[in-house]
C-alpha cells in the first residue's frame, strides 16, 4: 500500500526516483525494478518471489540426521562449540558453528541460552605475560564417582594455561608442585593472584582481612623469591579463573570418557602430554 500511494505520486510527476527511493528506504535500481513489476503484474507483482522455494544452499535432511545421531550416540553431553569442534576435526563436516548451534536448538536437543544480565566491565589484564599470574583448584567429578582437585596455574596476560594437574586435595603441596612446574619451564613471574585458603594465607576473622604479616610456607616462599601474593576478596574478583574453570569442566571429563581414561595417573599425563599443549607454550620473563 506504501509502494502503490508513492507509485501513484510518481506517475503524477510528483516525486522523482530518488525521492521514492527515499521515501520507501531502498535504492534507486529497487524502485525501478519494482515499478516495473508492478506495471506488468499489479500488486503480486511485488510479492517476495523466494517466499515456498527451498534455500540453493540448504543443508540436506541426510546430514542433518547424521550430525543428530552422532549428538544423541557419542557427544550428547557436549556443548555445542565442543561438539562442532569434533565434527569438523573427525567427521568432515563443513557447516558453521551458529548452524549447528540453531539446528541443535530446532530439534530440541538444547536450549537457547538465558539471557546475560547487564554488562559488568571486565578488569584489564596485565599488558605483558608474567606480570600476573591466577593460581586456583576446581573440585569435581572429572571422571565417573571419582572426585578430584584440579590445580591451574595461568597467566592473566592471556589466559594461558602454564600448569594443570589433578590431586586427591588441594593444599600447600599442590601450590608448590604447579609453582615448581611454571618456574623451571617459564622463568620468574611478578605476581600472584590467589584465594584466601589457608594454604596461602592466614585469616584471622573468617571472611575478613588477611594477615600479611604471618605468611604461610608458600607465602615466605614466594617472598623469597620476589613473587607478590596478591589475596581474591570475591569471587567476582577471580572472574578470569572461574570462567577458565567452567571451560575445562565443560569439556575435559568428555574428553576424559572418549580417551577412555579412569585413573588420575592417566589423566595427569594426558593434561600434561596433550590437552595443555594444543596452543605454543609462552616464555615469562620479569624483565
Amino acid at each position: 500500500m506504501k509502494f502503490e500511494d508513492v507509485y501513484s505520486r510518481r506517475t503524477a510527476d510528483k516525486l522523482t526516483q530518488e525521492q521514492a527511493a527515499e521515501i520507501l528506504g531502498v535504492s534507486v535500481r529497487t524502485v525501478r525494478r519494482w515499478e516495473d513489476r508492478f506495471e506488468a503484474d499489479g500488486a503480486e507483482g511485488l510479492y517476495d518471489r523466494r517466499l515456498g522455494k527451498l534455500a540453493n544452499n540448504r543443508v540436506p535432511t541426510d546430514t542433518v540426521m547424521e550430525m543428530l545421531t552422532l549428538f544423541d550416540s557419542k557427544y550428547w553431553d557436549y556443548t555445542p562449540k565442543h561438539f562442532h569442534e569434533k565434527l569438523v576435526e573427525h567427521h568432515g563436516f563443513t557447516q558453521s558453528y551458529n548452524w549447528l548451534r540453531l539446528t541443535l536448538q530446532s530439534h530440541g536437543r538444547i536450549q537457547p541460552a538465558p539471557r546475560r544480565g547487564d554488562h559488568r566491565r571486565k578488569r584489564p589484564r596485565r599488558p605483558m605475560v608474567g606480570m600476573m599470574l591466577h593460581q586456583d583448584g576446581s573440585s569435581h567429578e572429572w571422571v565417573p564417582d571419582q572426585w578430584w582437585d584440579l590445580i591451574v596455574t595461568m597467566d592473566d596476560a592471556n589466559s594461558r594455561v602454564y600448569s594443570a594437574f589433578f590431586v586427591s586435595e588441594e593444599g600447600t603441596m599442590s601450590s608448590f608442585r604447579a609453582l615448581t612446574e611454571v618456574i623451571n619451564a617459564h622463568g620468574l613471574f611478578c605476581s600472584l593472584y590467589a584465594d584466601r585458603g589457608s594454604h596461602y594465607w592466614h585469616t584471622p576473622e573468617a571472611g575478613g582481612k588477611v594477615d600479611k604479616e604471618n605468611l604461610t610456607q608458600v607465602g615466605r616462599a614466594l617472598q623469597q623469591l620476589g613473587i607478590e601474593l596478591i589475596p581474591a576478596y570475591s569471587p567476582q574478583a577471580r572472574g578470569r579463573s572461574e570462567r577458565m574453570f567452567g571451560t575445562f569442566q565443560n569439556r575435559l571429563p568428555q574428553e576424559l570418557r572418549s580417551h577412555g581414561i579412569t585413573t588420575m595417573q592417566e589423566a595427569n599425563r594426558f593434561l600434561k602430554e596433550v590437552y595443555t599443549t594444543l596452543t605454543p607454550k609462552a616464555e615469562i620473563s620479569r624483565e
